[in-house]
């Protein structure tokens, strides 16, 4: 082992349903060939086979022994740790969902500042164009449209979508949603908000592929602020705005309870519920692959029933081949990790010093 790396060490998801991962056995192979050592955690449901890491020279571990893996480890994940996880007193990569002053952002980086650790938050790696290195941000606005139609359909038929498990490629999951529509009599009309990012492109590629007429809504649309009567007035709103500031409200309770409602089911692929930006203040809990749609308002003489999907790993439902691109995207990066004090992981690390100030 090259001393003059650092350690890398790839924890095993805790996150139910949680089938993804940041490094893949290709982006690990590529990192071992540079000088890195790493180690894996052993983790069952995570999509790529412990044995597929073990063959190509990582070092597989019990999961959870990040808790006492050397002092100078990185450790890499991909889902947020919880306050009770602490303390944090390493280097952690992983989508934390903290800087927003998201529920609980403050027990959770008192964890870090506590033990003398660091974070570097998957969501704040950039480049100098401040473009994130690496997303999920397709997959995910791909998964929320497919999983919207499946549910409007359901309800056509006077079913609730059921508990939800992962596909294995992208093709099962278009045969999934065409299946679906073959059931009813008429296609939905959709909107997506936010549908020129990467998110939206998913979203709009979805609707695309299965034939469904879409309305492309992005920064010009919503420039004058909502309650936007559109909303109500297609079978099913996609919203794939990235937020990262205060945002108009896009629709409120009163607007939906209005008469005359044509929307049906709402998938909000940004999921979030908790922060200070959010632009559909309609709901206050995410829902869950288990439980993956929330009744928000009862059917009616004037208005059907509004069912919101608002789920905050949905690229999870298509674990191999978000992994697979969001793997390969941050390569590049991941190689580059020995130096922390320049690039995106100086930025990203400056991004945690800021927040820590508030504490």
């Amino acid at each position: 082992m090259n001393t003059k790396l650092p350690l890398l060490w790839l924890r095993a998801e805790t996150k139910a349903f949680e089938r993804r991962t940041l490094l893949t056995p290709h982006s690990a192979a590529q990192l071992l060939a540079c000088g890195y050592e790493v180690v894996v955690e052993r983790c069952e449901q995570r999509i790529f086979n412990n044995n597929e890491y073990g063959t190509i020279g990582c070092q597989l571990v019990d999961a959870g022994a990040w808790h006492t893996a050397p002092s100078d480890a990185i450790i890499l994940g991909l889902k947020e740790l919880e306050p009770h996880d602490g303390p944090f007193n390493r280097r952690h990569v992983h989508f934390a969902h903290v800087f927003k002053e998201q529920q609980g952002w403050r027990e959770v980086l008192s964890q870090f500042v506590q033990a003398g650790g660091a974070l570097y938050d998957l969501e704040y790696l950039t480049d100098d164009q401040q473009k994130r290195v690496a997303a999920f941000g397709y997959w995910a606005g791909f998964v929320g449209a497919a999983v919207a139609v499946i549910a409007w359909c359901d309800k056509q038929n006077k079913l609730t979508l059921p508990e939800l498990s992962s596909w294995p490629t992208k093709e099962a999951l278009l045969s999934t949603v065409k299946t679906s529509l073959a059931t009813v009599a008429h296609k939905p009309d959709n909107l997506v908000i936010g549908a020129l990012g990467r998110c939206g492109s998913g979203a709009v590629e979805l609707f695309e592929r299965c034939e469904l007429s879409v309305t492309r809504w992005d920064q010009t649309e919503t420039a004058e602020g909502g309650p936007f009567d559109a909303v109500r007035e297609h079978d099913i709103l996609v919203n794939c705005v990235f937020i990262n500031s205060a945002l108009p409200s896009f629709t409120s309770i009163e607007h939906l309870q209005q008469p005359q409602r044509k929307l049906q089911v709402i998938s909000d692929v940004s999921c979030d519920p908790f922060g200070k930006h959010n632009p559909l203040p309609i709901y206050s809990q995410c829902t869950s692959m288990d439980k993956p749609s929330h009744t928000i308002m009862q059917s009616s003489s004037e208005n059907p029933s509004l069912d919101l999907i608002a789920i905050d790993h949905l690229p999870s439902l298509l674990p191999r081949e978000s992994s697979e691109d969001f793997s390969q995207q941050l390569l590049p990066t991941l190689l580059n990790i020995k130096h922390l004090d320049q690039g995106a992981w100086k930025r990203a690390y400056d991004e945690y010093e800021k927040h820590i100030a508030y504490l």
